[in-house]
């Protein structure tokens, strides 16, 4: 046998692989999501659709609406925009894009990777008083959900701006921006108001950003969660025509029929599976808990910035705590009542006037399903504002004006009694 021959059989099978590699990573990206796919993707909470970019610009160029927040878009009750939107026929079909953890700088980088998708769209958001805790985001959850990704396509647009400047730092200040050596100089250099380098620039769009986009596409639509058995399950118990009346007859007693082993409303499951075995060491736990003072007040000003920069018309939710569960825990409504005020002045000083504040609920029948988390009635009043909102999907006119004061840690760190 001839030595090329020998040589052939013996490396020919890895050049075949390495081209087909080649080929796969760098050929021209077409990709199309299927209808189904869509669907399913909307309503799947799964990490990999929220870390990508393919399918969710695909999904907001149709009728789908951004549902941004956290653990709460999980509760998919009858009453869930999700389920009232696809039993009522509604124009438009939420996109739920959150699960516990996800917090405002999450949620900057994958909103800023829609671009102008978003571009005269709505969106909705919800508000978790949880998300500002002393120390902001932690480093492990953002981790979890950190897109290289969405930081290439950041890189590939940033501008010497108070708000890239402050995304760069805020995301090399977590061990997420630090994970690759050319990105993380990348980021120092955006945040200290420089472009990038020649080599910089031609590494994040020409090759780094090059192969994720390619992932993204051949991987995204892998191994999503389809939750849409379940909406068509909790869809079949509401009436066939909208009657918000009805509905919350409804709610209420759906509500009941779930609350019944514990004295805080809680949903039974939950009480059984998470507090029972802790309920007597968690009385009292919280009389400490402060959301007033916190980083994550300026990392949600990315998220506003963002949307002030593509005009984005948003309705902004600020669920409550249910009042029982705060009474016993010892959390106090004066510190909720300062949180509210504070983030609705940074909301509306900057003209975000569209507010659904939920935040004095907390002590209505059935309006949580656990501690923190939205359920039948409530579900049912973010609909009251939801639904008007969104009977036209284009924005109006917007009139925003974003303060860079927001991104201080003076703000940070404000008493909210001073805001006026």
């Amino acid at each position: 046998m001839k030595i090329s021959k020998k040589l052939w059989r013996i490396f020919g099978p890895l050049i075949i692989a390495v081209l087909l590699v080649v080929v796969v990573l760098f050929a021209p990206i077409k990709g199309h999501v299927m209808h189904d796919t869509l669907q399913r993707a909307a309503n799947s909470l799964s990490v990999n659709v929220l870390k990508g970019e393919m399918i969710k610009d695909q999904a907001m160029s149709q009728n789908y609406v951004p549902f941004i927040g956290s653990s709460e878009l999980s509760r998919m009750d009858p009453f869930h925009p999700s389920v009232l939107a696809q039993k009522y026929h509604r124009n438009y079909r939420p996109f739920l894009l959150g699960s516990a953890g996800t917090l405002s700088l999450t949620h900057y980088f994958s909103v800023q990777g829609m671009g102008k998708i978003l571009n005269h769209r709505k969106a909705v958001v919800i508000v978790s008083p949880q998300w500002f805790v002393k120390k902001g985001v932690d480093p492990n959850m953002f981790q979890y959900y950190y897109s290289s990704l969405q930081t290439t396509t950041f890189l590939e647009n940033a501008k010497n701006t108070q708000m890239d400047r402050y995304a760069a730092q805020r995301l090399l200040s977590l061990p997420s921006g630090k994970s690759d050596k050319i990105i993380a100089a990348a980021l120092q250099r955006v945040a200290d108001g420089k472009p990038l380098s020649a080599f910089q620039a031609f590494y994040v769009r020409y090759f780094k950003g090059l192969i994720l986009k390619h992932e993204d596409v051949l991987f995204s639509r892998l191994f999503i969660k389809n939750n849409q058995p379940l909406l068509n399950k909790q869809a079949a118990k509401l009436p066939t025509k909208y009657n918000y009346a009805q509905l919350y007859q409804d709610a209420l007693r759906m509500g009941a029929a779930q609350t019944q082993n514990n004295p805080f409303r809680l949903k039974d499951s939950f009480y059984t599976n998470r507090v029972k075995k802790v309920v007597k060491k968690l009385k009292g736990s919280q009389v400490d808990f402060n959301y007033t003072k916190s980083p994550e007040f300026s990392d949600f000003e990315l998220l506003l910035n963002q949307f002030a920069k593509e005009k984005t018309d948003v309705l902004f939710v600020i669920p409550p705590v249910n009042k029982r569960w705060m009474e016993y825990t010892g959390l106090k409504q004066s510190m909720l009542n300062n949180f509210d005020r504070k983030i609705t002045y940074q909301l509306r000083s900057q003209g975000f006037n569209n507010i659904a504040d939920l935040s004095q609920d907390g002590n209505q029948p059935y309006f949580m399903e656990d501690t923190i988390h939205l359920g039948w009635a409530g579900w049912l009043k973010v609909d009251q504002y939801v639904r008007p909102f969104l009977k036209d999907l284009h924005a109006g006119k917007t009139n925003y004006h974003i303060n860079n004061y927001f991104y201080t840690k003076a703000w940070q760190q404000r008493n909210p009694v001073t805001v006026k």
